[in-house]
């Protein structure tokens, strides 16, 4: 997402300055106003300076899933205990091994001493502290509910973190496959192919299609790979500077929605964290438009949080859920329905934690069915490779065996 630069003061009058990545513009003010922070100056930050904090904050290191997931438990048990929470804050930060939290940490301590509350001191850390994060701390604060806050959190990032992990574990024997095809084509068209095309040329004779296009994509690799790997390179920066704009960020996101086979599952996947979060804020006492803000935020897809912020403003126009659900267009007939029946019974925030769960399941049919859906395509990329190669180096072997014996 882009990032933004900005320029906030707290309830108490203090100055916070830093950056945090959103969406839009909007969806940045939004973030700050629903972190309990009252924006000054907010202004995106140039293209160039957005890939540099990037680049940045990526060698620095950031948190881990599984370092917020423990964060969010020790902050529930804690909090179960009484421990007071600048001696829960302090005593965090003095075990934790993770050198960015330790320095948020200790900066929060800080907000802590100077009388802010704990949402307050966790919101000038958008890079570790979401806006959903902050926002239920503030709702636990302020409703003395502090440990329901942490545990939903926790059961939030756990949820998370096992669709992560599945999806990865799915993905990773496609992964070496393809992986493995590319250096095998590599190097035999560095090294293989070469070596029979002396051998080719001394034949005399017309050689099959499949054998001259064999020699022409070897003899483009060998004298052509240093042009070749410039260009990808350079398409490579392009292409991901593109992406960090946001016009560029919401049309890749909109695409990634229509890619076959995994596109279905990353909307399930994103559909399943809007229902999480919606419902968990909802049923916290989150105003409905301050839920749709933040749940949008949440599914971390720009395309999706465009047409949910809208649904945000047609609710503060007077329309009901429903309707701006359906002129939204980027849900499905179920999460719909729920909608509807939430509304007309009152327990909206249960209907659509149903439709979550509902897609959780989906989710994990999906994952469990990836690897067998891509195993087809790959069995066929490594079948055409294979008959390639047969094809074009056994057969003018084969002729000129032909030719030596009949000589």
């Amino acid at each position: 997402m882009p990032f933004y630069h900005y320029k906030a003061r707290t309830r108490q009058g203090q100055l916070n300055e830093g950056r945090l990545e959103a969406a839009s513009a909007q969806a940045a003010g939004e973030s700050l106003s629903n972190a309990g922070l009252i924006p000054i100056e907010l202004k995106e930050a140039r293209a160039g300076t957005k890939g540099w904090l990037q680049l940045r904050q990526f060698f620095k290191g950031g948190l881990k899933p599984e370092v917020l997931l423990i964060l969010s438990r020790q902050f529930a048990s804690l909090t179960r205990a009484g421990i007071p929470i600048l001696r829960i804050v302090e005593g965090l930060r003095d075990t934790t091994d993770n050198k960015v939290l330790r320095e948020a940490l200790d900066e929060v301590c800080q907000g802590l001493n100077q009388g802010q509350t704990l949402a307050n001191a966790m919101a000038a850390h958008p890079h570790i502290f979401n806006s959903l994060f902050v926002s239920l701390v503030e709702v636990g604060e302020s409703t003395g509910q502090l440990e329901q806050a942490f545990l939903q959190l926790a059961h939030y990032h756990q949820l998370e973190l096992d669709t992560k992990r599945r999806v990865k574990a799915a993905i990773r024997y496609p992964l070496f496959v393809s992986l493995a095809m590319i250096a095998a084509m590599t190097v035999l068209n560095l090294y293989v192919i070469p070596a029979f095309s002396g051998i080719f040329a001394r034949m005399g004779t017309e050689l099959p299609w499949t054998t001259r296009f064999l020699l022409g994509t070897s003899h483009f690799f060998v004298n052509y790979i240093g042009h070749l790997l410039l260009v990808l390179g350079g398409l490579v920066v392009v292409l991901w500077r593109y992406v960090t704009t946001e016009a560029g960020r919401y049309r890749w996101h909109r695409l990634q929605l229509s890619i076959p086979i995994v596109g279905p599952l990353i909307k399930r996947i994103l559909l399943a964290r809007f229902c999480r979060s919606f419902a968990m804020m909802l049923a916290a006492g989150v105003p409905i438009t301050r839920v749709l803000a933040l749940a949008g935020s949440a599914t971390d897809n720009a395309f999706l949080t465009r047409a949910i912020l809208g649904m945000a403003e047609g609710l503060s126009s007077g329309s009901s859920l429903s309707a701006v659900a359906a002129n939204s267009r980027v849900f499905t007939p179920l999460i719909l329905q729920m909608f509807r029946v939430g509304e007309e019974t009152g327990r909206v925030d249960e209907m659509v934690m149903e439709a979550g769960k509902f897609y959780e399941e989906e989710v994990d049919y999906d994952i469990a069915n990836l690897t067998a859906r891509i195993e087809p395509i790959l069995i066929v990329a490594i079948s055409v490779m294979v008959l390639i190669l047969a094809l074009g180096i056994f057969t003018p072997m084969w002729d000129m065996v032909n030719v030596v014996k009949g000589g």
